[in-house]
């Protein structure tokens, strides 16, 4: 039987998830969250969104997608496409966690069977990269928390189709 596979994202209401390289805000409980999630689990991304994040490696499986693989560390799974991904992630441990960047969430939205989505109540005018539409795609609410921090506002939403 597949391994479940999940989308992790916080993005602003016009879906904005990138500005200039980087995350549009930074808001500690977010960070704590996806840590939670995806510790002892397996997470797949994007070349560029492993070479922001780095981090993320630690406790975790990493699939990157990449056709790059020979400049990646050691530890991190190379694969050229995420359906390649996505088999790799089924031999590794835990569930399978697509953590962006838009290309891969792109892909991945059809496919997923969860999502895990902190709505960060603002607009954000300049970014750059965003997270696809997903309302057609997971209409059915799980769970829902509303949070705030000095300085956002924003909802941890569980979503299935």
């Amino acid at each position: 039987m597949p391994k479940r596979l999940h989308l992790i994202v916080a993005c602003s209401e016009n879906r904005v998830i990138g500005r200039r390289g980087g995350l549009p805000w930074s808001i500690p409980e977010d960070t704590a969250f996806f840590q939670e999630k995806t510790l002892g689990q397996t997470v797949i991304m994007g070349a560029r969104s492993f070479g922001e994040w780095p981090s993320c490696v630690r406790g975790r499986d990493v699939v990157v997608v990449t056709h790059a693989a020979a400049s990646l560390p050691a530890a991190i799974h190379p694969a050229t496409s995420l359906p390649e991904a996505i088999a790799k992630a089924q031999t590794l441990r835990g569930d399978v966690y697509l953590c962006g960047g838009q290309r891969i969430y792109e892909e991945g939205l059809p496919l997923a069977d969860m999502l895990h989505l902190t709505l960060v109540h603002t607009e954000i005018a300049d970014g750059d990269t965003f997270f696809p539409d997903w309302r057609i795609h997971f209409a059915q609410e799980i769970a829902r928390r509303e949070s705030r921090d000095a300085r956002w506002r924003y909802t941890f939403l569980t979503l299935a189709p």
